[in-house]
């Protein structure tokens, strides 16, 4: 029996449907392995496709496309070591998310998957049928479970590999990042080394599709859990690991432990990475924004200048007569020190122009929110334009809180094709400011230095829409907002949970009412940077039309 197993981990992007994409970079993959004289070369869930790909997957002609794609795969990979991809796989009349071990020319093993996710993020069960509990394959004698994802986080899965004769696990996943996600990985993957006493390898994918950022991490774990090696957050990575049999079974060889970085780090780098991704995958290279001089346009100038260099970035003010001086020179400084292109582009003569088509058909009414409205409405327009004629895309520049109770204008600051910030409660927003101003990183391509003055972040938002106005004219304080959105989104509480933190009761009913009167807006908002597990989107689906208020039959 051989008495070491090299296996190469190739932590990499997949881009969704790009097939031949994606099967070069899975032979790239498997060539680096075959020179390193590996037994095995492991690549994530789904590979083959991308991942998630939604009901696409169960159209008959992708999949079909994808299983042959996968098999000449199998062929141009025949003469070296084995290769291990994910992707779709048909048995009968069912369809099935495999993980498929391709040798010899052919795919030799095909392993399903058992427990499909249906919450958050995923809805596996109305894609594919739940594949039976198998036991491992083997490569060169070597017997290997493979618990794909999901799998991995129950007992059964692992336990039914290890009681037939597995040597250690090999997880495949496609698990994407929110805040502190690494640590629920860890304490799952750790369970499953003490229940069954084997070496487990868990291999994760990287890259941004739609609002979900795959953030790698992946790591080995000797039985008990012990850590013998870790590669790094967001970045491609293809590592050699060894594991050797000792006469208390197989146990990795120590490698490298890649540092862990805190969250305000990985929430920034997931914004980059997912933006940067959209746009890519998506055909753009530039973008542009309005810049209002104040805080949420700033820092999405600041994560666009990381995500493809500042010369890809057009800043466009907009101002009105309700525009201060200081969110002209800030607007003006964020441009000037991030080094992006600044426009300047007045809308009142436009403004003027539409107020006085619609007077006589307003003629006797008071002016309201409908005036405030054109002149985001009339900016969005603009703004649309300069995309159109540029093939520059849209950025929207919302933050989480003034997503949640309505504080934009759908049409208006709301039109766009992306959104990083989508995820960030306002008084993130300011902190990520703080954090950013401080720190550079060598995958940001922005400058190494401050990118916004602080006065940007430490003066009192406002809209802009009328004279003297700020935020807290129509809305709690940011920090008494934000601590209501957290238990009544994050946490699914109730205005009595509310009340019991020390919030105030007509606070507390005016967020939950904006909540839900906004969902109609979220419905039809840009895409944005998924940070947490109740994320605007797939984490959290409400209906349009509700009258239900807490309280309230």
């Amino acid at each position: 029996m051989a008495d070491t197993f090299r296996i190469t981990l190739a932590q990499l992007n997949p881009t969704l449907g790009d097939l031949a994409g994606n099967a070069a970079k899975a032979r790239e993959a498997w060539e680096a392995g075959r020179a390193a004289g590996a037994d095995l070369v492991a690549l994530p869930e789904m590979f083959i496709t991308g991942y998630q790909t939604q009901d696409l997957v169960r159209k008959p002609a992708f999949h079909t496309a994808a299983i042959e794609t996968v098999r000449r795969l199998a062929e141009d990979c025949s003469d070296g070591p084995a290769l291990a991809i994910g992707g779709p796989w048909v048995e009968g009349a069912e369809l099935y998310n495999a993980y498929l071990v391709l040798e010899g020319g052919t795919v030799r093993h095909a392993v399903l998957k058992h427990h499909l996710p249906n919450d958050a993020v995923f809805d596996e069960e109305r894609l594919y049928s739940t594949g039976p509990l198998g036991g491992p394959y083997a490569i060169g004698g070597v017997r290997i479970g493979s618990p794909i994802c999901e799998d991995a986080w129950y007992e059964d899965v692992a336990e039914t590999h290890e009681e037939t004769g597995a040597e250690f696990l090999l997880v495949p996943n496609g698990s994407p990042y929110h805040r502190d996600k690494y640590d629920l990985r860890l304490t799952h993957m750790v369970a499953r080394t003490v229940e069954t006493g084997l070496p487990l390898v868990y291999l994760n994918m990287v890259g941004g599709q739609d609002d979900q950022v795959f953030d790698g991490g992946s790591f080995v774990l000797n039985p008990g859990g012990k850590l013998a090696c870790r590669l790094p957050v967001f970045d491609e990575e293809i590592a050699h690991l060894t594991l050797i049999r000792s006469p208390e079974g197989w146990r990795a060889e120590a490698g490298p432990v890649a540092p862990q970085p805190d969250a305000w780090e990985q929430d920034y780098r997931a914004m980059v990475e997912g933006l940067r991704d959209y746009l890519g995958k998506s055909g753009f290279s530039r973008v542009l924004l309005g810049l209002s001089g104040g805080v949420d346009s700033a820092l999405v100038a600041a994560i666009a200048a990381d995500a493809i260099g500042p010369e890809n970035v057009r800043c466009v003010m907009l101002p009105s007569e309700y525009t201060s001086e200081h969110s002209l020179e800030d607007a003006k400084a964020v441009a000037r020190m991030l080094g992006c292109h600044y426009d300047f582009v007045p809308i009142t003569e436009g403004r003027d122009a539409i107020t006085a088509t619609l007077a006589p058909l307003f003629k006797g009414r008071a002016p309201d929110v409908t005036e405030e409205n054109l002149q985001s409405r009339l900016r969005g327009l603009l703004l649309m334009a300069l995309s159109n004629k540029f093939g520059e895309m849209l950025l929207t520049t919302g933050n989480k809180s003034e997503v949640a109770v309505g504080y934009a204008t759908i049409y208006g600051d709301m039109a766009g094709g992306y959104n990083p910030i989508k995820d960030l409660y306002k008084t993130r927003v300011f902190e990520t400011c703080r954090w950013r101003n401080a720190n550079h990183r060598p995958w940001m391509k922005g400058p190494d230095s401050a990118v916004m003055p602080e006065r940007v972040i430490s003066k009192p938002p406002s809209a802009e829409l009328a004279a003297d106005q700020k935020d807290s004219d129509s809305l709690p304080e940011y920090d008494i907002l934000d601590g209501i959105l957290e238990i009544l989104i994050e946490g699914d509480g109730s205005i009595e949970d509310c009340v019991a933190e020390g919030y105030s009761r007509e606070d507390a009913i005016k967020a939950e009412r904006l909540l839900y009167l906004s969902e109609y807006k979220r419905f039809q908002s840009a895409p944005g940077t998924r940070l947490t597990p109740k994320a605007f989107w797939l984490d959290r689906r409400y209906p349009i039309v509700n009258r239900w208020r807490d309280g309230k039959a």
